[in-house]
Protein backbone atom coordinates (compact mmCIF):
# COMPACT_ATOMS: atom_id res chain seq x y z
CA UNK A 1 0.00 0.00 0.00
CA UNK A 2 1.30 3.95 -0.64
CA UNK A 3 -0.43 5.54 2.25
CA UNK A 4 -1.49 4.54 5.88
CA UNK A 5 -3.10 6.65 8.52
CA UNK A 6 -2.33 5.18 11.91
CA UNK A 7 -3.18 5.94 15.48
CA UNK A 8 -0.87 5.87 18.32
CA UNK A 9 -2.30 5.78 22.18
CA UNK A 10 -1.43 6.84 25.11
CA UNK A 11 -1.22 4.44 28.46
CA UNK A 12 -1.81 5.31 32.45
CA UNK A 13 -0.44 3.38 35.06
CA UNK A 14 -3.02 2.07 36.82
CA UNK A 15 -0.73 0.92 39.07
CA UNK A 16 3.44 1.02 39.62
CA UNK A 17 5.38 -0.46 41.70
CA UNK A 18 9.39 -0.99 41.66
CA UNK A 19 10.85 -3.93 42.92
CA UNK A 20 14.19 -3.62 43.21
CA UNK A 21 17.30 -1.98 41.19
CA UNK A 22 18.85 -4.55 39.33
CA UNK A 23 23.00 -4.37 39.20
CA UNK A 24 22.71 -2.69 35.59
CA UNK A 25 21.27 0.11 36.80
CA UNK A 26 17.85 -0.96 35.51
CA UNK A 27 14.95 -1.06 37.71
CA UNK A 28 12.35 -4.07 37.66
CA UNK A 29 9.02 -3.21 38.15
CA UNK A 30 5.78 -4.23 38.65
CA UNK A 31 2.91 -1.91 36.72
CA UNK A 32 -0.50 -2.32 35.34
CA UNK A 33 -1.08 -0.43 31.86
CA UNK A 34 -3.64 0.87 30.37
CA UNK A 35 -4.59 2.14 26.73
CA UNK A 36 -6.89 5.19 26.47
CA UNK A 37 -7.87 7.23 23.68
CA UNK A 38 -5.82 10.20 23.51
CA UNK A 39 -3.55 10.04 21.00
CA UNK A 40 -0.99 11.30 18.42
CA UNK A 41 -1.58 10.44 14.50
CA UNK A 42 0.94 8.83 11.80
CA UNK A 43 0.81 9.53 8.21
CA UNK A 44 2.55 7.25 6.43
CA UNK A 45 3.76 7.46 2.53
CA UNK A 46 5.82 5.15 0.65
CA UNK A 47 8.58 6.81 -1.89
CA UNK A 48 10.53 5.66 -4.24
CA UNK A 49 13.45 7.32 -2.44
CA UNK A 50 14.96 5.55 0.09
CA UNK A 51 15.19 6.04 3.46
CA UNK A 52 13.11 7.80 6.72
CA UNK A 53 11.77 11.45 5.89
CA UNK A 54 10.05 12.64 9.31
CA UNK A 55 7.92 15.76 9.71
CA UNK A 56 6.16 17.33 12.89
CA UNK A 57 3.64 19.57 14.44
CA UNK A 58 6.06 20.46 17.14
CA UNK A 59 8.96 22.42 16.39
CA UNK A 60 11.04 21.55 19.23
CA UNK A 61 10.99 17.60 18.30
CA UNK A 62 13.51 16.05 16.47
CA UNK A 63 12.98 14.37 13.18
CA UNK A 64 16.43 12.05 12.91
CA UNK A 65 17.88 9.39 14.28
CA UNK A 66 16.81 10.97 18.19
CA UNK A 67 13.14 10.13 17.07
CA UNK A 68 12.09 7.13 17.80
CA UNK A 69 9.61 7.06 14.80
CA UNK A 70 12.78 7.83 12.47
CA UNK A 71 14.40 4.83 14.48
CA UNK A 72 11.79 2.24 14.21
CA UNK A 73 11.26 3.16 10.46
CA UNK A 74 14.72 2.99 9.81
CA UNK A 75 15.37 -0.35 11.84
CA UNK A 76 12.58 -2.15 9.64
CA UNK A 77 13.96 -0.68 6.18
CA UNK A 78 17.51 -1.84 7.59
CA UNK A 79 16.49 -5.25 8.37
CA UNK A 80 14.69 -6.34 5.41
CA UNK A 81 16.88 -4.52 3.10
CA UNK A 82 13.90 -2.57 1.50
CA UNK A 83 14.99 0.15 -1.35
CA UNK A 84 12.46 2.21 -1.10
CA UNK A 85 11.25 5.03 1.85
CA UNK A 86 8.60 6.44 3.57
CA UNK A 87 7.60 10.13 4.22
CA UNK A 88 6.02 10.40 8.17
CA UNK A 89 3.52 13.15 9.16
CA UNK A 90 3.63 12.63 12.84
CA UNK A 91 1.12 14.78 15.04
CA UNK A 92 1.69 15.01 18.37
CA UNK A 93 -1.60 15.08 20.96
CA UNK A 94 0.15 13.30 23.56
CA UNK A 95 1.79 15.57 26.27
CA UNK A 96 5.62 15.34 25.98
CA UNK A 97 7.98 13.96 28.33
CA UNK A 98 4.67 13.44 30.39
CA UNK A 99 4.37 9.64 31.83
CA UNK A 100 1.80 8.53 28.95
CA UNK A 101 4.49 6.85 26.99
CA UNK A 102 3.93 8.86 23.53
CA UNK A 103 7.10 8.56 22.26
CA UNK A 104 7.06 5.07 22.53
CA UNK A 105 3.33 4.66 20.65
CA UNK A 106 4.50 6.57 18.07
CA UNK A 107 7.45 4.00 17.56
CA UNK A 108 4.61 0.92 17.80
CA UNK A 109 2.55 2.84 15.23
CA UNK A 110 5.75 3.18 13.05
CA UNK A 111 6.39 -0.66 13.54
CA UNK A 112 2.82 -1.77 12.81
CA UNK A 113 2.82 0.54 9.89
CA UNK A 114 6.10 -0.28 8.13
CA UNK A 115 4.79 -3.87 8.35
CA UNK A 116 1.47 -3.49 6.55
CA UNK A 117 2.82 -1.25 4.54
CA UNK A 118 5.43 -3.42 2.91
CA UNK A 119 4.10 -7.09 3.18
CA UNK A 120 6.13 -7.99 5.70
CA UNK A 121 4.17 -10.36 7.71
CA UNK A 122 5.34 -10.02 10.87
CA UNK A 123 3.59 -11.17 14.19
CA UNK A 124 2.05 -8.42 17.28
CA UNK A 125 4.87 -11.16 19.25
CA UNK A 126 7.64 -10.14 15.76
CA UNK A 127 6.82 -6.88 16.26
CA UNK A 128 7.23 -6.53 19.84
CA UNK A 129 10.50 -8.05 19.99
CA UNK A 130 12.09 -5.16 17.94
CA UNK A 131 10.08 -2.81 19.91
CA UNK A 132 11.80 -3.41 23.11
CA UNK A 133 15.45 -2.32 21.26
CA UNK A 134 13.50 1.12 21.27
CA UNK A 135 12.51 1.44 24.82
CA UNK A 136 10.55 -0.61 27.23
CA UNK A 137 7.45 0.72 26.51
CA UNK A 138 7.45 -0.05 23.30
CA UNK A 139 6.43 -4.10 23.02
CA UNK A 140 3.32 -2.87 25.32
CA UNK A 141 2.40 0.19 23.10
CA UNK A 142 2.26 -2.63 20.37
CA UNK A 143 0.23 -5.24 22.34
CA UNK A 144 -2.14 -2.66 23.76
CA UNK A 145 -5.05 -2.70 26.52
CA UNK A 146 -5.16 -3.69 30.19
CA UNK A 147 -1.26 -5.40 30.83
CA UNK A 148 0.88 -6.50 33.55
CA UNK A 149 4.24 -5.53 32.78
CA UNK A 150 6.95 -6.88 34.90
CA UNK A 151 10.94 -6.93 34.04
CA UNK A 152 12.01 -3.08 33.21
CA UNK A 153 8.34 -3.12 31.77
CA UNK A 154 9.18 -5.62 28.65
CA UNK A 155 7.51 -9.19 30.28
CA UNK A 156 3.36 -8.59 29.67
CA UNK A 157 0.84 -10.48 30.84
CA UNK A 158 -2.66 -9.21 29.37
CA UNK A 159 -5.22 -9.06 32.04
CA UNK A 160 -8.95 -8.52 32.63
CA UNK A 161 -10.01 -5.29 30.81
CA UNK A 162 -10.39 -1.96 32.68
CA UNK A 163 -13.55 -0.99 33.61
CA UNK A 164 -14.79 1.75 30.82
CA UNK A 165 -14.76 4.99 31.80
CA UNK A 166 -13.90 8.13 31.12
CA UNK A 167 -11.05 9.77 31.98
CA UNK A 168 -9.63 13.52 32.55
CA UNK A 169 -5.93 14.10 31.84
CA UNK A 170 -3.75 17.23 33.09
CA UNK A 171 -0.21 18.05 32.18
CA UNK A 172 0.94 20.87 34.58
CA UNK A 173 3.35 23.57 32.64
CA UNK A 174 6.29 21.14 34.04
CA UNK A 175 8.36 18.34 32.28
CA UNK A 176 9.89 15.23 34.84
CA UNK A 177 12.93 13.07 33.56
CA UNK A 178 12.22 9.83 33.72
CA UNK A 179 15.75 9.24 34.84
CA UNK A 180 15.91 11.77 37.48
CA UNK A 181 13.05 10.03 39.03
CA UNK A 182 14.29 6.75 39.03
CA UNK A 183 17.43 8.10 40.22
CA UNK A 184 15.94 9.59 43.12
CA UNK A 185 13.87 6.41 44.28
CA UNK A 186 14.93 5.49 47.53
CA UNK A 187 13.87 1.11 48.19
CA UNK A 188 15.03 -0.07 51.55
CA UNK A 189 13.24 -1.96 54.10
CA UNK A 190 10.49 0.74 55.13
CA UNK A 191 9.46 1.23 51.38
CA UNK A 192 5.66 0.69 50.92
CA UNK A 193 4.84 -1.08 48.17
CA UNK A 194 1.48 -0.93 46.03
CA UNK A 195 -0.35 -3.63 45.73
CA UNK A 196 -0.25 -4.95 42.44
CA UNK A 197 -2.00 -8.16 42.51
CA UNK A 198 -4.87 -6.77 44.44
CA UNK A 199 -5.07 -4.16 41.93
CA UNK A 200 -5.25 -7.15 39.10
CA UNK A 201 -8.12 -8.93 41.73
CA UNK A 202 -10.56 -6.12 41.45
CA UNK A 203 -9.63 -5.88 37.77
CA UNK A 204 -10.89 -9.07 37.43
CA UNK A 205 -13.99 -8.57 39.83
CA UNK A 206 -14.85 -5.17 37.43
CA UNK A 207 -15.04 -3.13 41.07
CA UNK A 208 -14.89 0.39 40.04
CA UNK A 209 -14.82 0.71 44.15
CA UNK A 210 -12.30 -1.84 44.66
CA UNK A 211 -9.80 -0.85 41.63
CA UNK A 212 -9.74 2.85 42.65
CA UNK A 213 -9.08 1.73 46.08
CA UNK A 214 -6.00 -0.38 44.45
CA UNK A 215 -4.49 1.71 42.78
CA UNK A 216 -1.10 3.18 43.94
CA UNK A 217 2.11 5.02 42.09
CA UNK A 218 5.04 4.42 43.96
CA UNK A 219 6.90 7.12 42.17
CA UNK A 220 4.32 9.69 43.45
CA UNK A 221 7.12 9.63 46.35
CA UNK A 222 10.24 11.04 44.12
CA UNK A 223 7.87 13.12 41.84
CA UNK A 224 5.41 14.86 44.33
CA UNK A 225 7.34 16.44 46.86
CA UNK A 226 10.22 18.71 43.76
CA UNK A 227 6.56 19.80 42.26
CA UNK A 228 3.67 20.09 44.71
CA UNK A 229 1.19 21.42 41.48
CA UNK A 230 0.71 17.22 41.01
CA UNK A 231 -0.63 17.01 44.41
CA UNK A 232 -2.72 20.18 43.80
CA UNK A 233 -4.23 18.84 40.31
CA UNK A 234 -5.00 15.48 42.25
CA UNK A 235 -7.02 17.15 44.90
CA UNK A 236 -8.80 19.13 42.45
CA UNK A 237 -9.93 16.60 40.20
CA UNK A 238 -10.95 13.83 43.79
CA UNK A 239 -13.15 17.49 44.88
CA UNK A 240 -14.48 17.50 41.08
CA UNK A 241 -16.00 14.43 41.75
CA UNK A 242 -13.15 11.54 40.44
CA UNK A 243 -13.20 8.11 41.79
CA UNK A 244 -9.82 7.76 41.52
CA UNK A 245 -6.68 10.75 40.74
CA UNK A 246 -3.41 9.42 40.19
CA UNK A 247 0.40 10.58 38.57
CA UNK A 248 0.85 8.47 35.47
CA UNK A 249 4.37 6.52 35.42
CA UNK A 250 6.97 9.03 36.60
CA UNK A 251 4.94 12.21 36.08
CA UNK A 252 4.22 14.97 35.56
CA UNK A 253 0.63 13.95 34.21
CA UNK A 254 -2.32 13.38 36.42
CA UNK A 255 -5.37 11.18 35.32
CA UNK A 256 -9.00 11.16 37.16
CA UNK A 257 -11.37 8.04 36.30
CA UNK A 258 -14.73 9.64 36.65
CA UNK A 259 -18.23 7.14 36.73
CA UNK A 260 -20.14 9.40 34.55
CA UNK A 261 -19.47 11.19 31.14
CA UNK A 262 -21.62 14.62 32.75
CA UNK A 263 -19.34 14.95 36.13
CA UNK A 264 -16.67 14.29 33.85
CA UNK A 265 -17.29 16.75 31.32
CA UNK A 266 -17.86 19.40 34.42
CA UNK A 267 -14.42 18.61 35.24
CA UNK A 268 -13.18 19.07 32.32
CA UNK A 269 -14.07 22.42 32.13
CA UNK A 270 -12.97 23.47 35.40
CA UNK A 271 -9.70 22.24 35.42
CA UNK A 272 -9.21 24.04 32.46
CA UNK A 273 -10.26 27.30 34.03
CA UNK A 274 -8.05 26.32 37.20
CA UNK A 275 -4.63 27.18 35.59
CA UNK A 276 -3.14 24.21 37.50
CA UNK A 277 -2.55 22.60 33.90
CA UNK A 278 -1.11 23.30 30.76
CA UNK A 279 -2.90 20.54 28.62
CA UNK A 280 -6.60 19.61 29.48
CA UNK A 281 -8.05 16.51 27.67
CA UNK A 282 -10.97 14.80 28.38
CA UNK A 283 -10.93 10.94 26.68
CA UNK A 284 -11.56 7.10 27.93
CA UNK A 285 -10.75 4.22 28.10
CA UNK A 286 -9.51 1.87 25.26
Amino acid sequence: MDELSLKALAKINLGLDVVRKREDGYHEVRMVMQTIRLCDRLKLTRTKEPGIRLRTNLSFLPVNENNLVYQAGKMILNEFSIKEGVEVLLTKRIPVAAGMAGGSSDAAAMLYGMNRMFGLGLSKKALMERGVKLGADVPYCILRGTALAEGIGEKLTPLAPMVSCPVLIAKPPISVSTKWVYQNLKLDDGTKHPDIDRLIAALGEKDMGKIADSMENLLETVTIPHYPVIEEIKERMRTLGAVHAMMSGSGPTVFGLFDGEKQAKKAYEEMKKSGLARQVFLTSVF
